[in-house]
Order: structure tokens, then sequence, then C-alpha cells
């Protein structure tokens, strides 16, 4: 894969980082379990857009570009749906989640994720929706893949009405790159159930699992 000279910098501190840390030369700042069984936080990252001009056009829960059923960019299409819960596990409506992760060329649609020109046109990168009544969210997205560094991963950021926000991320279960990611291998078993998606054929007609084979499911409760 060529050099990406927009994100070249953060790779190599990262990588550093990861060669200390192996060595027990620098510890990692671990992930943060939430308070009452809550969901374990774990980092924005850099490529997280704190600002408009910082994400795509479109921003909306649905990440990939069809003709018809015929989907117009890489990667395995994948419905992601869960639930958002409070620490007593009641439902939080209208709450916001954001997700971004990288495109099948391993690009995150961000001014510092890469170069352009190996971006995915047809993948937003981004998207964002609100819950319903039963707390349950929709995104129609791409099964994440390895990105330099790190194991496949999907960010998330749920931000409820009144204050109170969760960023996290979501991996794939059975992933050979898990074990050894720097960030995955600092979470105990049980919290690495916890941020680790469960897979199934897609059986559901809600409309952003349409062109879909694979199912995500996830539950985040916010302390």
């Amino acid at each position: 894969m060529s050099n990406r000279p927009n994100n070249a910098s953060t790779l190599r501190r990262r990588q550093a980082l990861f060669a200390l840390s192996a060595l027990g030369a620098v510890p990692l700042a671990p992930a943060h379990a939430a308070a009452g069984g809550g969901t374990p936080s774990q980092s924005l990252g850099p490529f997280y857009p704190r600002h408009a001009g910082e994400r795509p056009a479109q921003t909306d829960a649905d990440l990939l570009a069809f003709d018809g059923e015929r989907l117009l960019g890489r990667g395995v299409p994948l419905y992601l749906t869960g639930r958002v819960l409070d620490r007593g596990g009641r439902p939080l409506a209208q709450a916001e989640v954001e997700i971004w992760q990288c495109d099948a060329n391993a690009v995150y649609h961000h001014p510092a994720g890469g170069a352009e020109s190996e971006r995915d046109p047809h993948f937003q990168g981004y998207g964002r929706a609100l819950t319903e009544a039963d707390g349950r969210f929709h995104f129609r997205t791409i099964r994440p893949v390895p990105y330099p560094g790190r194991t496949p991963h999907i960010h998330v950021r749920v931000a409820r009405r009144g204050g109170g926000a969760l960023a996290t991320q979501l991996y794939l279960p059975e992933e050979p790159a898990n074990a050894g990611d720097f960030l995955f291998r600092q979470l105990s078993p049980e919290e690495q159930a916890a941020l680790t998606l469960t897979l199934g054929p897609t059986e559901s007609r809600h409309p952003l699992a349409q062109g879909t084979r694979v199912t995500a499911t996830t539950e985040l409760r916010l302390a």
C-alpha cells in the first residue's frame, strides 16, 4: 500500500508507541470501564470529525452508495444495529449515535486520514442517527477492515439528550488481529466481549438492511 502523506506522521507515532509498549517501555492508557456496568470507553482516535468542516457532505445513517442492487463502492455491506441503554437497562430514545471507520482501501475520510486520491468515493466514512423509542439504531456500512497498526474496528460515539456521552470502538469476533491490537489487548475478557459485535445473516426488512447479507449487533450502555 502506498504512503499517505496526510497521516504518515500519525502512523509513525502509533507504530512507535506500539513497539515501545510491547517492550514495556511505554504504558498505554487503558480503556475505562463505565461505572455501574456501562460499556467501556475507548479513544475517539485522530480521525473523529470534530466540526462540520471535517465531515462528509452527507452525514446520514447510510454510508453506502448503490446503483439499484449493485454496490458502487468496495467492501462487504454490513447492517449495523443495536440499542442504547442507560446503566439500569432502560432504552434511551433520541440519543445521537455517530459511527466512523476507514473505507475498504484503509483510508479514513477525514482531512488527516489519508490521500484523497486513495479514498473510495462511494463510501461515506461517517454517519449519524437518532435512536428510536426502544433505544434502537440502524446503519448501513461495510464490514470493517484492518488499518495500518490496528485490527478491524468501527468507532462509535453516543450522546444522550440532556448530556452525557460515550466514545468507544467495536470489534469483530474471532478476528486474528485482535490479540495483537494495542487497544483491544488492554481490555479484560469481559470488556472485550462487551465491545465485540455479534454477527449473523441479515434477516431484517429495515431499509438500511437492504443490500446486506451480514448483520452486526451490539448493545451500548451509558453510565
